[in-house]
């Protein structure tokens, strides 16, 4: 209770903050476009409908440091941005609970909010446990009041509830949901954000999508030829888009929200035992792990001689990377690579 109440009055300080002010994107006597996103897929995915950018549009992109998606709680300065933007895009999930209380004091009420599990609609997908997977400790989620109510639907869903479902959030680890999503940031972008620039945003995304599906094809082509179609995380598992999408099979240490840093005896020897038995070479990890528990899994099979590669899910990436040249499509096509060594 006391985060929601405190991001409240955070929220209604900024507002009230701006009640005299005319000089910020979204209030009328400015008209420089904002956008703001949350995480660096949409951002990236703006930016390529943007191009040459011809309404010299300001993109925010929120979680530019490295935070991770699931533990990120906005700041005063942006809830401000996210207040005063002309277009605002974020995931819809779970950890994004907080957005609601701040757009129900959003100063722009012309805003164009695009919600990614809103736009995917049916291909959203629940998040699963596959045989083997830990679940999470309910006595991890109370370290304090504070923290009781943000964790309540977190512990719904990994204990089963069978009357809510808890939907994955990591939407944009599939190629095809980026097309998707892409195709909705333009048409808002062509219809009500900017309408003057439409065509250049068109054929902007146009060749985005086609990159994109390009991709996919490679995705396609690669993991059809492959030996395996099985893999092995050492780690929490937001990769169930992109397996589903090409038909692979997984085992994981935890599902992909989970806040576990330690797996059970029990599911370390599930997964090198399921190495051993489908002959596997390669464990997987995220780009966020320190890879003990990968580590540990190796140990435990019958030879400890397999490699321990990572596959990147997006959830660190910082401006610094992006103003190095990191993309969407280049990490994409840096986890095409690492699949296709896991699977051969």
């Amino acid at each position: 209770m006391k985060k929601t109440i405190s991001l409240l009055l955070i929220t209604m300080m900024v507002i009230c903050s701006l009640g005299a002010c005319a000089s910020s994107a979204g209030i009328p006597g400015n008209d420089k476009i904002s956008i703001v996103t949350t995480i660096f897929p949409e951002y990236d995915w703006v930016m390529n409908v943007l191009g040459s950018n011809p309404a010299n549009a300001e993109v925010t992109l929120l979680l530019d440091n490295g935070v991770d998606l699931h533990s990120y709680q906005p700041t005063a300065d942006d809830i401000m941005k996210i207040a005063t933007c002309d277009m605002f895009i974020y995931v819809g999930g779970e950890s994004d609970g907080w957005v609601e209380d701040v757009l129900s004091e959003a100063v722009n009420k012309d805003m164009v909010v695009i919600n990614l599990l809103e736009v995917l609609g049916d291909s959203v997908k629940e998040e699963e446990v596959v045989e083997g997977m830990q679940e999470e400790d309910e006595h991890d989620h109370h370290h304090d009041e504070d923290e009781d109510r943000d964790h309540d639907e977190e512990e719904e869903h990994h204990h089963h509830d069978e009357d809510e479902a808890e939907y994955d959030e990591h939407v944009w680890l599939s190629l095809k949901n980026a097309v998707t999503c892409t195709e909705a940031i333009s048409h808002a972008l062509q219809d009500k954000v900017d309408p003057d620039n439409s065509i250049e945003y068109a054929d902007n995304s146009e060749e985005y999508i086609k990159k994109l599906l390009s991709l996919d094809e490679e995705y396609q082509e690669t993991i059809g030829n492959s030996r395996m179609d099985t893999l092995i995380f050492g780690d929490r598992f937001p990769f169930r888009y992109l397996t589903d999408d090409y038909d692979l099979n997984y085992y994981a240490a935890f599902v992909g929200c989970s806040a576990e840093t330690e797996a059970s005896f029990e599911t370390v020897t599930f997964l090198s035992g399921k190495v051993d038995e489908l002959n596997l070479g390669c464990i997987l990890t995220i780009e966020t792990s320190d890879g003990k528990i990968a580590e540990t899994v190796r140990n435990n099979t019958s030879t400890g001689d397999q490699k321990i590669l990572v596959l990147d899910s997006m959830q660190s990436v910082t401006m610094d990377d992006i103003n190095n040249g990191v993309t969407y499509l280049s990490i994409m096509k840096d986890n095409l690579n690492v699949l296709n060594e896991a699977l051969n």
